[in-house]
């Protein structure tokens, strides 16, 4: 096993809907990351308890045969939901029913054992934005793509850079629209730790059937005709004072990204620019 590799322990779930659930583990001693960033988390299937408690029922040859199918270890990539500074580290899953990976953390008790790699990656971190310098950041995020902004409101710095955050959580129903208590709480919880914090907008969108008080239109559409903006954030894209950030799955982060290069905003590269994006699916 490499030296990045560690052990952690399941502390906690949260089902969110039969596909959506969300997860605690120990966090290592000596394990730092950004807040944005995201790691490679492994799981041994044969090693929850889920299996276990099936082999312990079934007949031995079939709990060999299973067993051994089961028994390797996988890994994927996760963002993190929770703060640099929390004693525990988070996550946010959608279930993939065929996915080798997410079909088998599903299972996940309370107890079990994941592989955390403890090299952290990825660059959609503020630090990243040299020019514009920080006034207003835009979060558009689609279903688990919320959790690296979670990471972010969760940091003081970000309340301290910034003058209004606008965050915009595109989910298909209204079930999927997971931590709304958490981030009801955000300009609370830390905005009020720091002096003249940003002001959070928090814009609900649900898709697929109506909601009270949520949008329900694409959020390239919302963009371009302007009912996002003008509507409920009353903030403008500005080129010289924007930071817009991207996370979800593909689609979503292809369409508005044009979408908003059509509103005259530009890709973010070596530190300059509006644009940052991740796809997370």
């Amino acid at each position: 096993m490499s030296d990045n590799i560690q052990t952690v322990t399941v502390l906690s779930k949260t089902t969110w809907t039969p596909n959506l659930f969300s997860f605690t583990v120990s966090r290592p001693d000596s394990f730092k990351f950004t807040a944005g960033q995201f790691v490679r988390l492994g799981v041994n299937p044969s090693q929850l308890k889920y299996y276990k408690q099936q082999r312990a029922a079934g007949n031995a040859a079939a709990n060999e045969e299973q067993k051994e199918k089961l028994n390797e270890d996988i890994f994927r990539a996760y963002s993190i939901v929770s703060s640099p500074f929390d004693e525990v580290l988070e996550f946010f899953s959608i279930v993939i029913p065929d996915g080798a990976f997410t079909s088998q953390l599903q299972h996940l008790e309370v107890g079990d054992e994941l592989l955390l790699n403890t090299m952290p990656f990825g660059f959609l971190t503020l630090a990243r934005y040299q020019k514009p310098l920080p006034k207003d950041l835009w979060l558009l995020a689609t279903g688990t793509g919320l959790a690296p902004f979670l990471s972010m409101l969760q940091d003081l710095q970000t309340w301290e850079d910034y003058e209004h955050i606008i965050l915009a959580y595109s989910a298909r129903s209204i079930e999927e629209l997971a931590y709304i208590d958490k981030i009801e709480s955000l300009q609370e919880d830390f905005g009020s730790l720091v002096d003249n914090p940003a002001k959070l907008i928090f814009i609900p969108i649900v898709t697929r059937e109506p909601v009270e008080g949520a949008l329900t239109e694409r959020l390239p559409k919302l963009l371009l005709d302007g009912t996002l903006l003008q509507e409920r954030a009353g903030i403008a894209l500005d080129i010289d004072s924007t930071h817009v950030m991207l996370c979800g799955n593909p689609d979503m982060v292809e369409d508005t990204k044009e979408a908003l290069k059509t509103l005259g905003l530009v890709m973010n590269r070596r530190g300059e620019g509006n644009i940052a994006v991740e796809n997370y699916w």
